[in-house]
């Protein structure tokens, strides 16, 4: 290892970067430019620092997925499946990071043999974090409402009504936090089903939530499983066209 590799790998130590920018680096004001540049040429080379993209990089070891799908888009954060994961309310085990961000464009990535998968989404939306970790290992990642939330927004991003309808029976939500981000999405379909499961399931301690929805939802019908046919039993409580068995439902609540 050279003087000059020597010089940036000390100046990670010392601040605890596993993860950094050309910017972290140069705010050090340890090193001057071209020489930065120089080192991350040359430990690039020998595999003990990792590019993710143009002036990010992580060394060689780091394998924080959540950390580094963060740090990558550090305006949103970590969301949908891998946050249902995180919550212990699905047993589905997924190998792709879901992202949600404002920012960055729709697309798959990756590092590392690690796949992300970043959903770029209007920048109401993106609300409801929770930081977790510290230092330079801290990322973000929807709370319990949010990720609920946003997974019946684009259930295709979590598995599903099997996987969404499981994960919102488990989950203790809070009621405000709910009406919050539901708010936020500004989708009135999503407050429907929610409404209509929360009485189907009979969960606990939702009645604010259920009046928010009342004074919410419009005329128009909407179907409670989008994929499905527009076809079943008319719920003109919630205006929804319940397109798959009740019973079917309560089962995959329950399993």
């Amino acid at each position: 290892m050279t003087d000059l590799q020597k010089q940036f790998i000390d100046i990670l130590d010392e601040y605890g970067y596993d993860i950094f920018s050309v910017q972290m680096i140069k705010d050090t004001n340890r090193l001057a430019v071209k020489k930065i540049h120089q080192a991350i040429r040359t430990l690039s080379r020998s595999g003990l620092i990792i590019k993710l993209e143009r002036g990010k990089y992580i060394r060689s070891g780091f394998i924080d997925s959540f950390v580094i799908a963060n740090f990558l888009a550090p305006d949103g954060g970590i969301a949908y499946w891998s946050a249902l994961n995180y919550h212990g309310i699905t047993e589905q085990f997924v190998n792709v990071v879901f992202v949600q961000t404002a920012k960055r464009k729709n697309e798959e990535i990756t590092i590392n043999g690690s796949r992300y998968k970043f959903i770029k989404v209007n920048s109401r939306k993106i609300t409801g974090y929770k930081t977790v970790g510290y230092g330079n290992h801290k990322y973000k990642i929807t709370d319990l409402e949010k990720t609920i939330v946003d997974c019946f927004d684009l259930p295709h991003l979590a598995g599903w009504y099997q996987e969404i309808i499981k994960a919102f029976n488990q989950a203790k939500t809070n009621q405000n936090k709910l009406i919050k981000y539901c708010k936020a999405i500004n989708n009135v379909s999503v407050i429907k089903r929610l409404a209509f499961l929360s009485e189907l399931l009979e969960k606990p301690n939702m009645e604010k939530f259920i009046d928010f929805a009342q004074q919410t939802i419009n005329k128009d019908y909407s179907l409670f499983e989008i994929e499905k046919k527009r076809k079943g039993k008319l719920n003109s409580r919630w205006k929804l066209i319940i397109n798959m068995d009740e019973e079917e439902i309560l089962e995959i609540a329950n399993s």
